[in-house]
């Protein structure tokens, strides 16, 4: 994988651990998400599905399973 910037969450606390961070792949056009307790376990998916999931969240949306 390619070095990425990281971004952590502006929801994500002010210590150490527990944040979320994502970074955009310039090449690919991917986004990357990773959790900072565990900086080598990495999603990766595209803007428009994790708008998607952004918007279903925002939106109170129940779960559908």
């Amino acid at each position: 994988m390619a070095r990425l910037t990281w971004q952590k969450s502006s929801f994500s606390g002010g210590g150490e651990g527990n944040c979320v961070e994502l970074a955009a792949a310039a090449t690919s056009g991917r986004i990357h998400l990773r959790e900072s307790d565990q900086p080598h376990e990495v999603a990766t998916t595209t803007p428009h599905a994790l708008a998607g999931l952004l918007n279903a969240l925002k939106s109170g949306l129940p779960d559908r399973r």
